[in-house]
């Protein structure tokens, strides 16, 4: 072990939802751990508020409905969950939750194994959960150790998104098609998934929702951008679709009438070489992923598209379960090489764990908009 101070309780960011419809958020005193033989203690000092991390961080409070008690170094956020949503968080009722999927730091104390002592004074990222707290242990084995000259802040990220968007081309490729559709595009996960188009020559249609994300993605590079909020949005689309010839696609919002839209313009796409007519739709098979919730309507489909066709959930775990470590494994080897480019995540602003629960700070990253990414930095006062 280390000799360097290590204090024997710190912060903890902890999410619950009372039985009486309020959501409250709170810093919460907890023991640091001793790392076992094969484990590291990590001082925290980056970890993202990630769309994933949201869910479980306010769930589905009414933002407009929050209200911010406590001191200033241990404030307390509270807010109300419309009735309706209740019967999904019965699970969660009264159960304390940490937050926090991923993050990085400098590892301060270490278990007796050579692995472990190997990473004492390194700078490690890791993805394990219960990142917004000051103190983390994790398995040696774990930890992803940033090249020299990486701070924590760049590789606070370098899990969630990176992984995602390799897994998008990986679950394309493996599925027998050849483009992809991706909406949400110009959120630092969509840029990503750009760049890695970009270098392995895989035709990408973006999707947006205001013309300056548009602007954003053209002044990247990006060949084919699609503003859903256009009125030429859908004719603009099929173009793209039947010059990429794209058939799968990874849809962030969920809900509303945009997955259904993609495949309408896809079919329509496919039936622009057609032979003959078909009063089934065309024979090519198109899928459409939800992979999250921006728009929390429920998801409408008009079936003009023919029979060929599947929608459904993604996520990111099960599909790397699904394909094993060893791909796995080098899927994050490539994120490493790559952290400074093509996987370089950008945040609009850094605060403290108490900064995080302020007001104004849930009022900014809790919509969820592009553009408003927040790095927790549980080592800055």
């Amino acid at each position: 072990m280390t000799a360097t101070a290590i204090p024997t309780t710190a912060l903890q960011l902890r999410s619950v939802v009372q039985p009486d419809g309020t959501l409250q958020i709170s810093l919460e005193p907890t023991p640091v751990p001793t790392p076992g033989p094969d484990e590291v203690l990590i001082q925290v000092q980056a970890t993202p508020i990630n769309p994933s991390d949201i869910g479980l961080l306010l769930g589905p409070a009414d933002l407009s409905t929050v209200q911010v008690t406590g001191t200033a170094d241990r404030p307390v956020a509270t807010a109300r969950i419309p009735e309706r949503a209740m019967p999904n968080m019965a699970a969660r009722v009264g159960k304390s939750m940490p937050v926090g999927n991923e993050g990085a730091g400098l590892v301060v104390a270490a278990g007796a194994s050579p692995a472990a002592q190997a990473l004492l004074g390194r700078t490690v990222a890791v993805i394990g959960g219960a990142m917004y707290t000051q103190y983390r242990a994790m398995p040696a084995a774990q930890c992803l150790v940033l090249p020299p000259g990486t701070t924590a802040a760049e590789g606070a990220s370098c899990f969630v998104n990176p992984l995602t968007a390799l897994s998008m081309v990986e679950t394309m490729k493996r599925e027998g098609h050849t483009a992809l559709v991706h909406t949400a595009a110009a959120s630092n996960l969509g840029q990503m998934l750009l760049k890695i188009c970009q270098k392995d020559g895989v035709g990408l249609v973006n999707i947006v929702r205001k013309p300056e994300q548009a602007a954003l993605l053209r002044g990247l590079g990006a060949q084919y951008v699609c503003d859903s909020s256009a009125p030429t949005f859908m004719a603009e689309l099929t173009d793209a679709l039947a010059a990429t010839g794209a058939t799968m696609a990874f849809d962030a919002t969920g809900g509303g009438t945009l997955a259904g839209q993609i495949l309408q313009c896809m079919e329509a796409a496919i039936n622009r070489k057609a032979q003959e007519y078909s009063r089934y739709g065309s024979a090519v098979h198109k899928q459409v992923y939800l992979y999250g919730h921006l728009d929390t309507r429920p998801t409408e489909v008009h079936r003009t598209f023919g029979m060929a066709w599947g929608m459904g959930g993604w996520l990111l775990f099960p599909f790397l379960q699904k394909i094993g470590p060893e791909a796995t494994q080098a899927l994050r080897a490539r994120v490493a090489a790559e952290l400074k480019t093509t996987f370089a995540s950008h945040y609009a602003r850094t605060v403290s764990l108490a900064a995080a629960l302020s007001a104004e700070a849930i009022a900014f990253y809790g919509p969820r908009n592009t553009g408003a990414k927040v790095l927790i930095d549980p080592s800055m006062e």
